[in-house]
Order: C-alpha cells, then structure tokens, then sequence
C-alpha cells in the first residue's frame, strides 16, 4: 500500500547580511501553489530531544504593528490547538484571556 505524502516549501531570500528579504512558501495539499509571506513561526517538536525547535523569520517589509498582530493570533491559534488537542478547555480560556489583554496592552485591538 502506497504512503500518501505531503510537501509544504519555504524558499527564503536573503540579503548579502543573511536577513530575509522574501519568504515564499507553497502546501501541495492546502491547495496553495505559490504565496508571499512577510514572516513566519514554525514550532516542530523533536521526537528524539522531547525539545520544542522553532524558526522565526521575518522580512524588513513587515511593520511592527503586523508582528503584534501575528503574535496575537499566533497565541490564540495556539489556545485552539491546546484544546483540540488535549481537551484542556480552561487553560486555553486563559491563554485566550492573556491574549486579548495583550491585544489591548499592544493597541492592536478597541476595547
């Protein structure tokens, strides 16, 4: 029996310091052939360390106030995930909680 696979490309220009200039990325089975990022967090948990390994880029093009509102989904995006995953509902209602205060702390979201 055949072992369907899946492949998600990142291809990252760099400048002549190494710093990112563009972040392409493409998903064969999320239906995206080819899309521009201004950045990107990527946690992978290492099987073999039980370590979390993480890759955080971003280019010059993405302003501050948009890494505020990626971090700010990123956290709750993980709440979800935390939920999903494990079922435990009132730690995720407290990331949500410190997420939205952050939100407001950060001026990327109206009280």
């Amino acid at each position: 029996m055949a072992v369907h696979t899946s492949e998600i490309k990142f291809e990252i220009g760099l400048d002549e310091n190494k710093v990112p200039e563009r972040i392409e990325w493409s998903a064969s089975d999320g239906g995206v052939n080819h899309a521009v990022a201004k950045g990107m967090l990527i946690s992978v948990w290492d099987k073999k360390d039980g370590d979390t390994l993480k890759i955080d880029l971003w280019t010059k093009e993405l302003l501050a106030d948009e890494m505020k509102q990626m971090v700010h989904q990123t956290l709750l995006g993980l709440a979800d995930t935390l939920e999903r995953s494990t079922g435990e509902k009132e730690v995720a209602n407290g990331m949500r909680e410190f997420a939205l205060d952050m939100g407001h702390r950060l001026k990327i979201l109206k009280k």
